[in-house]
């Protein structure tokens, strides 16, 4: 049994995966271009490297397990924080994704996953429910910010179909909440105060971190009978709900901000300006096809979800609040 490499082992996602990786026995290595603390449990069987995706460090990884073999590569990495410059995160997500892509080739990985956004569609008054794969990407004709996110999404769907000897699967998650996940939807429902925009209560959707590592290990073992199991698929999580009354959910009081307003509070904030369309218009993304080729399906109810993003961030601030007293 060979090993298999998961990118963006610092994050909670990709330590959730890991950790059911490694329950069910196999060998798991991790990279990360950040620093990785200890872990512990399961994880501490986890072998750790530190090293950028586009830099030769990377290809050391793959070299240094050239014998027993890297069976597969999780590429969960992707630099989402748009606080990074932007030439890094091109450098990360563009430039090091394709040498990911390629060392997977050389190497003669079996499978990969590719986790990518649903972000890539972009919010739109235009946007049909539900978005299904084929469907424009809109984001990039505004937010320039995005176009790394869209190219390595581009990128990697292209490449499924064109080295067919990797079989590369896309995943295009909705929003990912969680009690481990660190993303910008997550920070923000963890806020005390919420807002929303006066006129607006888009549809909005969320996958618990939970059922996203279990996509993600379906996507690896491979499809049901009769699925090629390769290309781009969404995956969302079990119901569409409206923006409001995600703020109920997670019991936070609810700002009413003018449209106007929005992209001063965003930037006060510091929310990425391409998101605030995400608050007025709708992207309800179809994972119809997820769900028959891979057999997946949510078992984390909408309620759960919400709730477990934000119990245990408001746990430790009223534990640092009792204890500043």
């Amino acid at each position: 049994m060979g090993h298999i490499l998961i990118t963006g082992i610092a994050g909670g996602l990709a330590q959730r995966v890991a950790e059911v990786l490694v329950e069910r026995g196999q060998k798991v290595v991790g990279v990360d271009y950040r620093p990785v603390g200890k872990l512990g449990g399961l994880l501490s069987r986890v072998e750790i490297h530190r090293a950028k995706y586009d830099k030769t460090a990377i290809e050391d990884v793959f070299r240094a397990y050239s014998g027993a073999g890297i069976d597969a590569v999780l590429h969960l990495g992707r630099v989402g924080n748009l606080r990074e410059e932007m030439g890094k995160r091109f450098d990360l997500n563009v430039t090091g994704s394709q040498k990911l892509l390629e060392l997977a080739l050389r190497y003669r990985v079996r499978a990969m996953v590719v986790l990518s956004t649903f972000h890539v569609y972009g919010a739109d008054a235009r946007n049909h429910t539900p978005i299904g794969e084929d469907d424009p990407l809109r984001a990039g004709t505004e937010f320039p910010e995005i176009a790394d996110a869209i190219q390595l999404d581009s990128m990697a769907a292209l490449w499924a179909f064109r080295y067919r000897d990797v079989r590369t699967v896309v995943l295009r998650p909705t929003n990912v909440v969680g009690p481990t996940v660190n993303n910008t939807m997550s920070k923000f429902l963890r806020l005390p105060v919420i807002p929303h925009l006066l006129g607006y209560n888009p549809m909005t959707q969320f996958v618990h971190e939970r059922d996203l590592a279990a996509a993600i290990v379906l996507a690896l073992d491979g499809p049901r009978g009769g699925h090629e199991g390769r290309g781009v698929f969404n995956v969302a999580g079990p119901t569409a709900i409206p923006w409001r009354t995600a703020i109920e959910l997670v019991d936070a009081r609810a700002l009413a901000l003018l449209p106007a307003l929005a992209s001063i509070y965003g930037r006060l904030a510091g929310f990425p300006h391409y998101l605030l369309n995400f608050y007025k218009w709708p992207c309800v993304i179809g994972d119809a096809n997820f769900r028959r080729a891979f057999g997946y399906k949510p078992t984390v109810d909408i309620r759960t979800s919400l709730y477990s993003t934000v119990a245990e961030a408001r746990a430790v601030q009223r534990g640092s609040w009792m204890a500043a007293r």
